[in-house]
């Protein structure tokens, strides 16, 4: 019993040091880093070093890591902090101290040699230290670019794939690192959307679920990658991506007023794409249209249908006749679906075959 408590005020300890982490990045980016002398960045730097040592101590021990991960939102000034954080806090740590212009010269040159006499660059596949501080840096400076106008096509821009790719290998990040915590990887999922203007965030997304259904990317692609070779691997990236796919779709269906905005941020044809490949999207998209279809009235005097409600009705008809189209030119599982839907809502308004009585006939009639 006594090594039971014993343990308890250990670990109590430990989540209160793990409780600092929020306050140290902050401080590295703030101008109070102007005071910082070499020792002083040292310490720094072994706090970092700390935590990532916590984070390989407690990676496979899911109760510590829930529990590490719990005290960290509890100190949220950082929405995006998880258990993950701690593998990542000298990268974090030095990427930030590395942009503040506020750190003194001499601690500065102190930061960079601790950089580059990194331990090696680890042993596993993925870039450690200075090599991965610069690829990040890197990527964020090219997406910091300004964004050109869109191009018409019907797949997303270079600049909109690449910001999409960044997001779905975080994600394959977090799945990886805490696999029993799906309602983490959301958390992260809804911090890191929410720190981006929602035309954006709604693009990224969007961008994202069609790279999932175009293939594996040039990280998983020609040979046996993490997942193993030959059909085993193929199978387990094709479920790892089917995860990956839930959780943006639980994002995105998870607010009925986000989900209409991100439709009404998309054209119609790329929806209709996104439909064909997501059976959940393509109900839930219908059911919008059947809703905003339902607050259109027949004017005769304009011999057209009209919004009854600004407020409600957000398409106008030749909109909304467009989005029907698009969907019945997509697969020929959706084209079927969409007409049977249609004609379900005709035969509840009377199965009316005259134009201006029906909303619904007149789609089915233009369609």
């Amino acid at each position: 019993r006594s090594n039971l408590r014993r343990q308890g005020r250990a670990m109590e300890l430990v989540l209160g040091q793990v409780e600092q982490l929020p306050a140290l990045l902050a401080v590295s980016r703030s101008a109070l880093v102007r005071d910082w002398d070499s020792l002083t960045l040292d310490r720094a730097l072994q706090w970092a070093r700390y935590f990532q040592h916590l984070y390989d101590r407690f990676r496979d021990r899911p109760q510590l890591r829930e529990a590490v991960g719990r005290r960290l939102r509890r100190s949220q000034p950082y929405p995006l902090l998880g258990f993950s954080t701690l593998g990542r806090c000298p990268q974090l740590l030095g990427l930030a101290l590395l942009e503040n212009r506020a750190l003194p010269p001499a601690a500065c040159r102190r930061l960079l040699r601790s950089l580059l006499q990194c331990p090696g660059a680890g042993s596993g596949p993925e870039p450690r230290g200075l090599q991965l501080l610069a690829r990040r840096k890197a990527a964020a400076c090219l997406l910091a670019l300004p964004r050109r106008p869109p191009r018409r096509s019907p797949g997303p821009g270079i600049q909109l794939q690449a910001e999409a790719q960044l997001l779905l290998s975080r994600l394959r990040e977090e799945r990886q690192e805490e696999v029993r915590e799906a309602a983490g990887q959301l958390r992260w999922l809804c911090g890191a959307l929410e720190q981006l203007p929602q035309p954006r965030a709604f693009e990224v997304v969007a961008a994202a679920l069609a790279v999932l259904k175009q293939g594996p990317g040039p990280e998983q692609a020609g040979g046996r990658g993490r997942h193993g070779s030959g059909l085993d691997g193929h199978r387990a990236s094709a479920t790892g991506d089917g995860c990956t796919a839930g959780l943006l779709l639980s994002w995105l269906l998870g607010s009925q007023e986000r989900f209409a905005a991100f439709c009404l941020c998309l054209p119609g044809s790329h929806l209709a794409f996104l439909a064909g490949h997501y059976s959940q999207l393509s109900r839930s998209y219908l059911d919008l249209l059947t809703g905003w279809g339902s607050h259109l009235v027949y004017d005769p005097l304009q011999g057209q249908w009209v919004k009854s409600c600004l407020d409600k009705a957000e398409l106008s008809w030749e909109e909304l006749r467009q989005r029907f189209i698009c969907l019945c030119q997509g697969s020929t599982l959706l084209k079927e679906q969409t007409q049977a839907a249609l004609k379900l809502l005709r035969t509840q308004d009377g199965d009316f075959k005259v134009s201006g009585l029906s909303v619904w006939t007149d789609l089915l009639m233009e369609i």
